[in-house]
């Protein structure tokens, strides 16, 4: 059981890689097979189709969002602090893991075939109800301005984290993203900090 869960995940990581390299439209599951090194028939036997396969890729890409929630619960921290947290947590995760980022760009790609729009939709959905909340957690506790709206606010703090990403990767990775996101966010954040 356990090697079918290895080969399986080692699946994921190669489409992951794919994807990254080569982009959506370079995915197939013959190019994912032979960095594998194995038939392509054989990936089927795991996954019925390579939609299964990018599925199985989303899913491990928001299996961190759900540990990354619960940490915020139990670490009890400000709003403010729990935002910083929240965006520290995942660019430290992309640092560490650089490939990843490309499921994030890939979102526009994705949304055109109905059964991973619900699924993006979700993951999205989840991000941008997390950053919202804590954003009106802060309202509430008086750490930004009441005149914030917090939709826009999580707009503001969700495009940062996306062209930062974007022009790290761009750049061939050559600069701190944790560093460079946090400088931004933490200057955005002061903006509307209540004096």
């Amino acid at each position: 059981m356990s090697k079918l869960i290895h080969t399986k995940e080692s699946l994921i990581l190669s489409t992951i890689e794919v994807i990254s390299e080569q982009g959506l439209q370079g995915l197939t599951t013959r190019e994912v097979a032979k960095r594998q090194g194995i038939s392509e028939s054989t990936i089927f036997k795991h996954y019925k189709s390579k939609n299964e396969l990018i599925l199985a890729v989303l899913d491990y890409f928001s299996q961190y969002d759900q540990a990354i929630i619960e940490s915020l619960v139990l670490k009890e921290l400000k709003p403010i602090e729990a935002i910083i947290y929240f965006a520290e947590a995942y660019v430290t995760y992309y640092e560490n893991y650089p490939e990843i980022t490309a499921i994030t760009l890939s979102y526009e790609g994705l949304m055109h075939e109905a059964e991973f729009c619900i699924v993006i939709k979700e993951i999205f959905t989840k991000r941008v109800n997390t950053i919202q909340f804590l954003i009106e957690e802060a309202k509430c506790q008086n750490e930004i301005k009441q005149n914030v709206d917090p939709e826009s606010l999580t707009d503001l703090i969700i495009g940062l984290e996306r062209e930062v990403v974007l022009r790290w990767r761009l750049n061939n990775y050559n600069f701190s993203l944790k560093e460079h996101t946090l400088k931004a966010l933490k200057m955005l954040l002061e903006v509307f900090h209540k004096e």
